[in-house]
């Protein structure tokens, strides 16, 4: 028990404190609950926001734990099923690159909920928090690039543990518990990628009804309910489970609290898949720097990328479905038509990717002549990279590279950048003094006595 990975993952999770967390860390997991919050309360007005808060009311439960952008409170379970699928539901949180995971989705959400039925204080919540998105970040990094491989979606395969530990530290349970809440969160683990066929939502509620599988998990393990300590490592485990035979990076597990992962968090620049991104800056710049009208635009040929293997069958095939997505949620796994909407209308944000942008005529000439090439020199998933070539009708070339996406530690934003998206995200639901309410609890989150005043004003009209 002292050396498994579920008990080294137990000790992190109950030992690990503010005291503990470098300041980089702490600032920058203020930033992703700021980036969180804002993304879940425009994902709060829409149709599939509707249909999950709804159905979160529907479960109800005691009232002590908010539905992020309402003014309705459910039992903190049915709460994070509602919240994390509001957080991941535009394809605008943050990402770990290498374990190719979105952690700010379901940590945060499971740490307000959690945080705000038991009475935690801002502290307690902002390291319960970090103890979320840094083992989810480490079960993510033991498989890099395996469970998609297989059709999984990686983000829920590794969310549960995530649920686990932020609400496992706020409900104080002790290491045997713990190990108890890993075991059994593991079989609650999933979510496929069949999405990409026709647009449908389903990635959306991955990280939602992984961590509401992750609250479960460690309330039954608080009443004494057993699971597998080697879910880790098992035959019968996690990763041969959902990755298959072969090698794993297992020693990660054991690297919490000395090694961090939060640093190296991307915060999206656009509302779509993140391998796209460094491909749309790449499109942009090109854009501008050569001015690229609709009289240049008409003119080309071809417009080629180089990627590597393991995205082709997320984002680039079947090529002629990417080049005309019938959705705009599946549109923002297309990289034919991220790329000519960046070359079109040199801005890509929510408005670009709804069902009635995605019919836009021009953009769809140029989706139609962008192709890839495979490029087995690129280091993916550790890295995303970026690269558009652009061939015209003349002969004349036109070519733009990316090494890293922007908002990652390469290439960091700013903090008045990541602001300006919390508050265009939440201006969609609160008047500008609630916006500005939040950016000062957020920024000040562990001096706050009760979390739930930040719960309050994360309220919005709907009630």
């Amino acid at each position: 028990m002292e050396t498994s990975y579920s008990a080294s993952v137990a000790t992190f999770v109950r030992t690990v404190t503010w005291d503990h967390i470098p300041e980089p860390v702490r600032i920058k997991a203020k930033q992703v609950v700021l980036d969180i919050i804002g993304v879940a309360l425009a994902s709060s007005t829409m149709d599939f926001g509707h249909a999950v808060t709804h159905v979160a009311r529907e479960l109800g439960g005691p009232q002590v734990s908010r539905l992020i952008g309402t003014g309705d409170k459910v039992a903190a379970a049915n709460a994070v099923l509602a919240n994390g699928t509001l957080a991941h539901g535009l394809d605008y949180d943050d990402t770990l690159e290498e374990a190719i995971v979105h952690t700010g989705c379901c940590a945060v959400p499971s740490a307000l909920a959690v945080g705000e039925e038991t009475h935690a204080s801002g502290r307690q919540v902002l390291e319960a928090a970090i103890a979320g998105m840094e083992v989810m970040s480490k079960v993510g990094l033991v498989a890099p690039g395996r469970f998609h491989a297989r059709a999984f979606h990686p983000t829920a395969i590794c969310a549960p543990f995530a649920a686990v530990a932020a609400a496992g530290k706020l409900y104080g349970l002790e290491a045997p518990q713990l190990v108890d809440a890993l075991g059994i969160c593991a079989s609650q683990s999933g979510g496929i990628i069949e999405y990409l066929a026709d647009g449908s939502w389903t990635k959306r509620l991955h990280p939602g009804w992984a961590i509401h599988g992750g609250v479960i998990a460690t309330r039954l393990a608080r009443q004494g309910f057993s699971g597998p300590g080697s879910v880790f490592e098992g035959q019968h485990g996690l990763y041969v489970a959902f990755g298959g035979q072969g090698e794993y990076h297992r020693e990660h597990l054991f690297e919490l609290g000395q090694t961090w992962e939060i640093p190296r968090f991307t915060f999206k620049s656009y509302p779509c898949g993140s391998i796209s991104h460094p491909y749309m800056d790449c499109a942009l710049r090109l854009r501008e720097t050569h001015s690229l009208g609709p009289a240049e635009l008409n003119t080309v040929d071809q417009i080629v990328c180089r990627t590597a293997e393991g995205p082709v069958h997320r984002l680039w095939e079947p090529l002629a479905d990417k080049r005309r997505p019938v959705t705009g949620y599946g549109a923002k796994f297309s990289l034919p038509y991220s790329i000519a909407v960046m070359l079109v209308m040199g801005r890509a944000g929510l408005e670009e990717f709804t069902d009635e942008s995605i019919r836009n005529a021009e953009v769809l000439s140029i989706a139609e002549r962008v192709s890839y090439e495979l490029d087995p020199t690129i280091d993916y998933p550790r890295h995303f990279v970026g690269h558009v070539q652009i061939r015209f009708k003349n002969g004349r070339v036109l070519e733009e590279s990316q090494p890293h996406p922007r908002g990652g530690p390469e290439w960091p934003f700013e903090p008045d950048e990541i602001e300006a998206k919390f508050r265009a995200n939440a201006g969609l639901v609160l008047k500008e003094e609630a916006i500005e309410k939040i950016v000062r609890l957020v920024n000040q989150l562990e001096n706050l006595p009760d979390v739930a005043e930040l719960s309050d004003a994360i309220a919005g009209g709907e009630g």
